[in-house]
């Protein structure tokens, strides 16, 4: 015996047609608004009788509007193939039920079979009865206005529907079921307008789990070997890392290894025996991402991939690999080649544009500023600057105190131009010369150099007290701490398990 199915779709493409309907309204004789009543089905003789309570003397009330079908006929023309399968795969947005609100997180996942509909066309007919000439004008100006021919109308709101938009056209109007001469039987008249409507029926569409690839734990394939080796129940780890950093730990549960798998950083753990030696502990999923890097431009992340910066999307790898991105929550630790330590910043996906991972960084994970000497500044602040201006721009004279500090970025004064800028002069009108990207200091009668880039060939760090803002000597220019490319074992990110 066949599985009964019914959805109602004939039924929901009527009731559409009928609320298209509805709403029309008269101005009686006394100038008052009245709503013109709409129903279902053609008014036979039987039905006309029930409404009259089956008496002669009783007309049915006017004006009012009655829909009716009057064909469903199959649309060859629009037929297709009929094996076709449609898949789509929707990820819903995880909802917290006991605080009843979505969160910022992927949810459940699931693939969505949608099967070729069967093209038909329905035909149907709305009369309108009115009482008088001006009641039927009233009624069919307010609806043939909206027909230039057809009227689109929406069946449901549900995003997989690819039937659920279809068009009412107006095919014919009967002005009037009157004969000439005009009888005297009734005084109710009917005006009658066909419309056709292509509509689809759908069988049933089959949903289930995800069916794309959405975790990898680990590669049984050996590359080293060229194999495919089936005795190995964990990941072999190469060493990425010869003087890796300890794994950090977070919450414990009892178990090892679960169902989602242990994932680990080939940055951090080198080797077989260090995983297990964790494994009676859950550690927060670490997970780093072979063969991409990850270009940091200021409170920005873009992915680098093929010698190309910005061209994959930040969602489609994350969810790639085990583990939940939270927003705000999740980190990225960068490693810079010349520390040991990791620069850390929580992330979230700009939602505008997926290429890019919004950073907020934690300060005290930054590396520690360098220690400059200066003539005058207090020894708390030799590892800090006050300002970073453009001497051609800036005018000393309004902050000028003793131990004030600045980065530069244009040269000032000129060896062969004895005369330079009164502004940078010393109290005794002494010349002061000074190149791009040197830190010079106030010491109360003239300008000292206390970090001559030209001779620096070290990396330097230094924070900008104005902005908050530490900086980096690359031996060429200065960037910010963090800011540059990284390479594949030099970043990571930090998952929820």
């Amino acid at each position: 015996m066949a599985q009964h199915f019914y959805d109602g779709q004939i039924r929901r493409y009527i009731t559409q047609i009928v609320r298209l309907m509805s709403n029309f309204s008269y101005k009686d004789g006394d100038g008052n608004l009245r709503q013109v009543p709409v129903s279902y089905g053609d008014l036979t003789r039987q039905v006309a009788s029930i409404m009259r309570d089956n008496s002669e003397n009783k007309l049915p009330s006017a004006p009012r509007m009655a829909v009716y079908v009057t064909g469903l006929e199959m649309d060859r023309t629009r037929t297709g193939d009929s094996s076709y399968v449609n898949k789509v795969h929707l990820r819903e947005r995880a909802f917290d039920v006991d605080g009843q609100e979505y969160l910022n997180e992927q949810g459940k996942n699931y693939t969505v079979e949608r099967l070729m509909p069967t093209p038909y066309t329905l035909t149907v007919n709305v009369d309108i009865w009115s009482s008088n000439t001006d009641q039927k004008l009233q009624i069919l100006e307010q609806i043939l206005m909206l027909f230039n021919p057809s009227l689109e109308i929406q069946t449901t709101d549900n995003y997989i529907d690819w039937t659920s938009l279809t068009t009412v056209n107006l095919e014919r109007t009967e002005f009037s079921n009157r004969s000439i001469p005009v009888g005297v039987e009734t005084e109710i008249d009917i005006a009658t307008l066909a419309f056709s409507t292509p509509i689809y029926i759908s069988p049933p569409a089959k949903v289930k789990r995800l069916g794309v690839i959405t975790s990898i734990i680990t590669n049984i394939f050996n590359e080293e070997k060229g194999t495919i080796d089936l005795g190995l129940s964990r990941p072999t780890i190469n060493e990425y890392d010869s003087n890796p950093p300890p794994v950090e730990k977070t919450t414990t549960i009892d178990g090892g290894i679960t169902s989602s798998g242990l994932v680990v950083d080939t940055g951090i753990i080198s080797s077989k025996t260090q995983i297990d030696a964790i494994n009676s502990s859950r550690v927060t999923l670490i997970k780093t991402f072979k063969n991409y890097g990850v270009y940091i431009e200021g409170n920005t992340a873009k992915i680098v991939y093929q010698n190309t910066i910005g061209q994959v999307s930040w969602r489609a790898l994350l969810e790639a690999y085990p583990g939940t991105y939270k927003a705000d929550i999740s980190q990225i630790r960068l490693r810079q080649a010349d520390s040991t330590n990791y620069t850390i910043g929580t992330i979230s996906l700009n939602l505008i544009n997926e290429t890019q991972l919004s950073i907020n960084w934690d300060t005290d994970t930054l590396p520690s500023s360098d220690i400059l000497e200066g003539p005058a500044r207090n020894p708390n602040s030799w590892s800090t600057l006050d300002f970073i201006i453009d001497p051609s721009r800036w005018n000393p004279e309004e902050y000028k105190v003793s131990g004030l500090r600045l980065l530069i970025l244009t040269d000032v004064g000129d060896e062969i131009n004895t005369d330079g800028p009164d502004a940078w002069k010393s109290l005794l009108g002494q010349d002061f010369v000074a190149d791009a990207n040197d830190i010079i200091e106030w010491d109360g009668s003239k300008w000292n150099i206390i970090f001559d880039a030209s001779a620096t060939s070290d990396i330097v760090y230094i924070s900008n007290l104005n902005t908050g803002v530490q900086y980096k000597w690359t031996g060429e220019m200065w960037i910010k701490a963090y800011e540059g490319e990284y390479s594949e074992g030099t970043w990571m990110i930090y998952l929820d398990a």
